[in-house]
This record gives structure tokens, sequence and C-alpha cells, in this order.
């Protein structure tokens, strides 16, 4: 019996060892790493979000750690510790299922587009394998005072009655309204973060050249760029969801000879607009600083030319233009 005790002893020690040096300590440690540049602590909300999300097994299909492979790029700059200061336990996740969410934040702004997709992931995103998650709203037949129904799709909404979220709902959603990377000054992909530095960069494919009034763009790299960006909330046919992302498809301003005002709203995004007389209170957010001039035309002229719409294309040089003068 004394010699049992004393190997289980022995084996107890081995292992509290073992977890105080790769769990205790590293934890102690990471304790004190110091917020990154512009990181906030959760508010209340978030912070409930943030519970909901684990509660909900989010984790298991996305992560929140953009490593620094060019693969990775797409979701932003590579994590660093002072990402995570203010968030315990850290929901890095090790699935990618669904998309990387560091930066879910800035690029899918729109509280609308956030509630219409848990309740309906197809309703936004049609190839989508994400369960729904309708249980996190209820239908009511009489919005109550101070509620705003979420404008779902009619082929996803109920077959009476408004949707309207949960608690639980507003919660999780201002949780991934709060992930957002936030700059880091001196930060190189190819620098100190470990980048990719000897990997040939892949070949691109062959540009699709279209050409309209003596100006040529590459209309393949306009639609991969749109179907990137863009096609999540006003979609892949351009129509939009009636009542939460304006169509695109027989747009005044996207099939207006003047580009101006259709390379600002993709350049600075926009909030609280009017379109066809109908009134869009979603976020759209700005490209400013994600896209080149030349992608920003890509973009725009595939817009400018798809789905019936005939406008006169705008070059790099009129994005640039657009550009210098600001939000």
């Amino acid at each position: 019996m004394k010699k049992l005790l004393q190997i289980a002893g022995g084996a107890l020690l081995v292992y509290i060892v073992i977890v105080m040096g790769i769990a205790v300590i590293p934890a102690i440690d990471l304790s004190k790493t110091p917020p990154g540049p512009g990181v906030k602590p959760l508010t209340a909300l978030q912070a409930e979000g943030s519970a909901v999300y684990a509660a909900n097994g989010c984790a298991y299909c996305h992560t929140q750690q953009v490593r620094p492979l060019a693969e990775d790029k797409v979701f932003g700059r590579p994590s660093a510790p002072g990402d995570f200061a203010y968030q315990t336990p850290e929901l890095l996740g090790s699935e990618r299922t669904g998309p990387d969410l560091s930066t879910i934040g800035s690029s899918k702004p729109s509280d609308v587009w956030q509630y219409i997709h848990l309740f309906d992931p197809r309703a936004v995103v049609p190839e989508s394998v994400m369960p729904n998650f309708k249980f996190l709203f209820h239908v009511v037949t009489t919005v109550p005072p101070g509620e705003t129904a979420v404008p779902v799709p009619a082929a996803f909404a109920p077959k009476q009655g408004e949707v309207i979220p949960t608690r639980q709902a507003k919660a999780l959603v201002a949780y991934l309204l709060s992930l957002k990377q936030t700059p880091m000054p001196g930060y190189a992909m190819n620098g100190g973060m470990g980048g990719m530095t000897s990997a040939a960069p892949a070949a691109a494919p062959a540009p699709t050249a279209a050409a309209s009034g003596g100006y040529s763009y590459d209309a393949a790299k306009g639609q991969s760029l749109f179907m990137a960006n863009c096609s999540a909330c006003h979609q892949a046919t351009g129509e939009g969801i009636p009542g939460a992302f304006p169509p695109l498809k027989g747009n005044a301003a996207v099939d207006a000879d003047n580009p101006t005002l259709h390379i600002h709203t993709v350049l600075q995004g926009a909030h609280g607009v009017t379109i066809g007389g109908v009134a869009y209170s979603s976020v759209m957010p700005p490209f400013a600083d994600q896209l080149s001039d030349a992608d920003i035309a890509n973009i725009v002229n595939y817009e400018r030319s798809s789905w019936g719409n005939h406008a006169k294309p705008a070059t790099a040089a009129d994005v640039a233009a657009v550009r210098a003068k600001g939000p």
C-alpha cells in the first residue's frame, strides 16, 4: 500500500509540474500583457454576448486568430497578444468551417445584417452551412414599443408575424460588432510578424478585360472583389434585400454617367440613406483602407456593367481623385 501511495504521489507531482509549466505559469504571464493600441474593454452587453457566443458553440466553427500567413491576409493583420487583453477566456477557436471573425465588426458593421444572418444564414449567404439561430428571436404579431422588427427576406421570414431579437441575440450581436482589429503601428506583412517572406507568389489568373468608352478594366477581378466584399449584403444578383440593403441593379447612383457618388460610397461607406424612396438604416462599411484605387475601380465597373446596368466606367484615376477629397 505504501508503495502504491508513493507511485500515486509521484504521478500527481509530475502532473502538477506539467500543468504549472504549460498552463498556469503561461496564463499568469499572459495576464500581464498590456492591451494593444486602441483595444478597449468589453461593455457589459458585449461581455454578456461573449458568454452567449461561447454557450452556443460559435468557437467550434469560427476562429478569432489571424495567422501570419498569406491565406489569412483576407481576415486582417496577424493577431497579437494585446488584442485579447480584455477577453477572458479567449475564444480563439481552432476550426475554420466558417470565416475568421477577428474583424467581423468592421467588415459587417450592420446590426441588421447580423440579425438576419443569425435568424437564417442562407438569407444573406446562400452557400452557408451555418445552422440557424431562430431560437434567439421571437415572432410576434405586434412589435412592442421600443423594439424594431428584423427585415428578414420574405423567402426566409415566418408566414405570419414579425421577427424581433431577444436579449441574448442583442448581446451576441453587440459582441460580434465589437470584434475589430485596431491598427498596429509599423506592421508590415513581411516584417517582424513572421509573414511569408520566402514563398513564391501564386500565379495570378489571366485578366479578363472588358472595355467601354476606350477604357479597359479587369472584369474577372471586379466580380471576384464584389463577391468577396459586397455580395453578402447586396446579393450576387445585385437586388439587395428589401428594407435592409439597397439594390445595385437599376440604382440611380450606380447607373449614373458621373461615377463620383458611386465611388465615394464604396470608399467612405454609407448609413441612413434613402434610395428609391426606401430608407435604409443599415451600415455599409468604408473600403478606403482595405482596397486600392484599381480594386475599387474594378468593383465599381463590375457593378456599373452588371444586372442590366450600362453606365460609363470609372478609372483608377477617378477613384484617386474622389479619395483625395476625403469623407
